[in-house]
């Protein structure tokens, strides 16, 4: 017989438990969308203070006049074009990349090259403890193609996964970047500027795109900061690389450059991006049958024809028995 006194504990320990699932159901989301906007905040925050750094050394460059420095300009500058002939490609392209995968750290495309050289030695020397140190003997072309094959992949690792987190960055930026649009549209038809529509804009959509948000905070905080606008746009674009912010970078400079009406160009962008995304998603419903053919050939037809089949063997083996 059970003790009512285990009935009444049992009882009170699920009840604290539902409360607990309760409280962290509710509590949860709310702290998701107090961090999603803490984190575009610091973002932004750390910029504008980059930018106004950058801006005040600057002027600090151009107002002090030091004739005793170790490079006089006409060096500095040969100097500088001398790292942009031999490494300014690569490393040009290498940041625009890191920057596209959301990575702004100034150091990162020397950890990224790094990682490149250091990742392929250290799984082929993995590869050869292994094949050489085991129990089993290898034929020496073996070890070459295991060599050859771990040093290829250590060495298009890094650029895979960074390619990957690109991807899903910009599928995340055109996704939400016609809505934000919509948005921008309302506040510039209602009197407010371009720069502190982009502001307002990235506010609102801190919560559903922080991805979006950021790089709109950036770019406002760069307009606000720099002189240059069609400067900071180019900056977007090339930030972000999708072809939502190209085709908003082009519109705005356009829009700038020839006097045309922005709000006109944003809802003439934003229509297009919508169908975009329409012609996205259909791409992708028309793809879906022929990616499922193989998994039910695979997984689907086995497990039927067993259903089918299995009560005619066993009624056939039964019938014979008899």
């Amino acid at each position: 017989m059970i003790d009512p006194q285990t009935d009444q504990m049992i009882i009170m320990i699920v009840a604290a438990l539902a409360a607990m699932a309760s409280f962290i159901g509710i509590a949860l989301p709310l702290l998701n969308r107090t961090e999603k906007r803490d984190r575009y905040k610091d973002v932004i925050s750390r910029k504008r203070k980059a930018l106004f750094d950058q801006t005040k050394e600057q002027l600090e460059r151009r107002g002090s006049v030091n004739l005793d420095k170790s490079l006089s300009a006409r060096e500095s500058l040969g100097l500088y074009y001398m790292v942009q002939q031999r490494f300014g490609k690569m490393g040009e392209d290498v940041r625009d990349e890191m920057l596209q995968s959301g990575i702004r750290d100034p150091k990162a495309p020397m950890y990224y090259l790094i990682a490149r050289i250091v990742i392929p030695i250290i799984l082929i020397a993995f590869t050869l403890l292994v094949m050489t140190q085991g129990q089993k003997e290898f034929a020496p072309a073996q070890i070459m193609l295991a060599v050859l094959l771990m040093g290829l992949i250590g060495f298009f690792l890094p650029k895979i996964l960074m390619k990957n987190h690109r991807d899903k960055r910009q599928i995340d930026i055109n996704l939400s970047f016609p809505d934000a649009l919509d948005m921008m549209l309302i506040c510039v038809q209602g009197g407010i500027g371009l720069e502190q529509t982009i502001n307002r804009v990235a506010d609102e959509i801190a919560e559903h795109s922080p991805t979006l948000a950021e790089e709109l905070g950036i770019l406002s905080a760069e307009m606000g900061m720099l002189n240059d606008r069609r400067t900071a746009l180019q900056d977007f674009a090339r930030r972000v690389g999708s072809g939502a912010a190209r085709s908003f970078t082009g519109a705005m400079i356009q829009a700038e450059q020839y006097g045309t009406s922005v709000s006109s160009a944003m809802r003439v962008i934003a229509d297009e991006l919508r169908d975009m995304r329409m012609a996205e998603a259909e791409r992708k419903a028309a793809s879906l049958p022929p990616k499922l053919t193989v998994p039910m050939i695979l997984f689907f037809l086995p497990a039927l024809f067993i259903v089918i089949l299995t009560p005619a063997f066993l009624a056939a083996g039964e019938a014979g028995y008899m």
